[in-house]
């Protein structure tokens, strides 16, 4: 049986005081959530920015349609420290496809455990999406509408990482610890789950959402 692949790292283009800000427990330039460790590499113009790249333990192959990808033989870390924020740990990994089936393809064939496609419309207009398991995070492909994928120049170009959904112990009180960073809370397409967002007023680089932990 070949082994689960699953997230070892995820490299972010924002300085780590920003993250400390925010109330992250973030010790040189590393922050782990759950057992995802985050890299904090700074913000450097010439290499782009949000998330720059990840590396996945048990893959077999990195050509992940564009993702920019490492293999990993880490082993998982240590528990983390507590998060002052109340942050427990990645709910998803978010990454959007102009080509929504070849990033699939691609994903299943460097052996990601795909567990369905919705075929849905998301409340922000994405048509579709698909969701793989890496370990206790999951991978969410979302397909962009088609407006945007004649708008940034067809469905050739590359899938790519673009923001983190996080779970915590309690939305409220994070919430309550972050204003006025961050938006109020509301449903989630998971049932029984809220979700707010972190502003871009908290300074941090890539999209956040805060999710409350299932049955919360």
């Amino acid at each position: 049986m070949s082994e689960a692949v699953t997230i070892d790292e995820l490299a972010i283009a924002d300085q780590p005081e920003r993250w400390r800000a925010t109330s992250f427990a973030v010790h040189d330039s590393r922050c782990q959530l759950g057992s995802v460790r985050l890299r904090l590499a700074g913000r450097q113009q010439d290499e782009g920015a949000g998330i720059l790249g990840w590396s996945l333990r048990g893959i077999a192959s990195v050509e992940l349609d564009g993702l920019p990808t490492s293999s990993s033989q880490s082993p998982p870390p240590p528990a983390p420290p507590a998060h002052p924020n109340g942050v427990i740990a990645i709910d998803h990994v978010v990454v959007f496809s102009p080509a929504l089936d070849r990033t699939v393809a691609a994903l299943q064939a460097a052996g990601l455990d795909l567990r369905r496609v919705r075929e849905q419309p998301t409340p922000a207009g994405a048509p579709r999406q698909a969701f793989f398991r890496l370990g206790e995070e999951i991978l969410e492909v979302v397909q962009e509408p088609d407006a945007v994928v004649e708008r940034d120049g067809g469905p050739d170009r590359p899938a790519r990482l673009w923001g983190l959904a996080l779970r915590v112990q309690d939305l409220d009180r994070t919430l309550a610890s972050l204003a006025p960073h961050a938006s109020p809370a509301r449903p989630a397409v998971q049932p029984g789950r809220r979700i707010a967002t972190v502003r871009r007023s908290a300074g941090i680089g890539v999209p956040l959402a805060l999710m409350s932990a299932p049955g919360e």
